[in-house]
Formats: structure tokens, sequence, C-alpha cells
């Protein structure tokens, strides 16, 4: 799905479906990101525990109210016993986490460290 500013693909992998980001998450594409995540949890829910991963490797920026909406759908789908990760946040977008507080609500995927 391309919209302004974003592209929204999935990906199946091993672990289950992916939602691939890539481009700039703002204003302009909350409306197709949430109806995105959601369908996905629709979809994909059970196979995956309820986990929504976002690969937001390719995001290049996020504004507050991409956030919110990344926020909205992790409460929705803690409600369900899910939950939403990002992998790949680049520094801007956990900067962004930490100065908006929604850090404890989004979950940021921890990967093992190699030796």
């Amino acid at each position: 799905m391309r919209t302004a500013g974003v592209t929204i693909t999935t990906d199946v992998q091993a672990q289950g479906a992916v939602l691939v980001l890539t481009g700039d998450l703002d204003v302009r594409s909350t409306s197709e990101l949430r109806t995105a995540i959601y369908e996905h949890l629709r979809v994909h829910g059970s196979y995956t525990d309820g986990q929504v991963l976002l690969d937001i490797s390719g995001v290049h920026s996020v504004d507050a109210t991409a956030l919110k909406v990344l926020a909205a759908a992790s409460r929705r789908a803690r409600r369900h016993g899910g939950r939403v990760v990002l992998r790949g946040a680049c520094p801007a977008v956990r900067r962004m986490l930490h100065l908006t507080h929604l850090i404890r609500l989004i979950e940021l995927e921890r990967l093992p460290i190699s030796a």
C-alpha cells in the first residue's frame, strides 16, 4: 500500500508476518497506518500470538501524530493479549519515543548481542 509519504507492505517470515514501513510516518499517513495495523492484528493475530511486528528500518522520520497511532494500536493489542513491536528504529525515532514518553507503550525489538 503506497500513500503520501509511506509505503506499507507485509513480509511473511518464519516468525510470522511483518509489516514493513518505508518513508515518512506523519499526519498524511496515519489513517493508512492505523488501518494496516488493525487489519494485520485481525488477519495474523492468532498466528503471531497477537504481536504486530513493524519493521521501520526504512522510516526516515516520524511525527507525534504517527506515534500516537502506534500508541493507540499498542493499547488495543494489549487489551487483546498482544503487543506492537518496532524493529529497526533509527535514533531519531527512538528519541521521539523517549521525548513523548511513548516508549512506555511502544516496545522496541531487542536483538541478541552477537559474539
